[in-house]
C-alpha cells in the first residue's frame, strides 16, 4: 500500500473488475476520458489480463479512502509508457465513484502520484493529457504544480464534436511537496 493523507493506493485485483466495469459504463465518469464505447465485463477482464502483464510500476492502482473505518475504492490511477532513459512518464487518474467527486480526492491522488513519481521512481518529468473542457481536473492539476505545456487541437472526437486536449507537466525542480 502507498498511503498519504486521506487516501491510499493499492494494486488492482480481479475482484475490482465489476466496479471498474460499472465506472467505465457511467456516461458522467467517462465524459472526460477517451473512452466512447460501452465496456462489457468480458472486455474489462481481458483489459485486466493485459494490464497485469505490464511492468509492475505501470500497472493500474486503485485509489481508496476510509470514510467510516473501512477502505473503499473510489478510482484508479497509474503511469503509462515510462521512459527510463529520459526519466519521464505520463500519469492518469479517474475518480469513478461520483459520490466522492468535488471533495479533493482527485487532487490528493495526483499529488501522491507526483510525489511517488519523483521520490520513489526518480522521474524528472511527470506529464498528462486533459480535455480543455475539463476545468475541474485542470484546476486540480494546477494545484499540484502542473504547468500548461501545449495544446493538441481537435485531438479527440466524441459525441459529434472535436475536442482540444491540453498537455500539462511538472518537472522535478518545480515539485515542492511542503507548500
Amino acid at each position: 500500500m502507498i498511503t498519504y493523507k486521506r487516501i491510499r493506493f493499492r494494486g488492482a485485483e480481479r475482484d475490482d473488475i465489476p466496479i471498474f466495469t460499472q465506472w467505465m459504463n457511467d456516461p458522467e465518469v467517462i465524459a472526460n476520458l477517451v473512452m466512447y464505447h460501452p465496456m462489457s465485463l468480458v472486455n474489462e477482464e481481458a483489459w485486466f489480463e493485459r494490464m497485469i502483464q505490464r511492468p509492475q510500476d505501470q500497472q493500474i492502482m486503485v485509489i481508496e479512502i476510509c470514510p467510516k473505518g473501512e477502505w473503499i475504492p473510489i478510482g484508479t490511477c497509474g503511469y503509462h509508457d515510462i521512459d527510463w532513459r529520459s526519466r519521464n512518464t505520463e500519469v492518469g487518474i479517474s475518480i469513478g465513484a461520483k459520490e466522492w467527486w468535488n471533495k479533493g480526492y482527485g487532487s490528493e491522488a495526483m499529488e501522491l502520484m507526483v510525489k511517488y513519481g519523483f521520490e520513489t521512481l526518480n522521474m524528472h518529468r511527470v506529464w498528462l493529457r486533459v480535455f480543455e473542457r475539463n476545468k475541474r481536473a485542470i484546476h486540480a492539476y494546477e494545484k499540484v504544480g502542473f504547468i500548461h505545456e501545449g495544446l493538441m487541437r481537435d485531438a479527440d472526437y466524441k459525441d459529434g464534436t472535436y475536442h482540444n486536449i491540453l498537455i500539462m507537466s511538472v518537472l522535478r525542480q518545480e515539485y515542492h511537496p511542503d507548500e
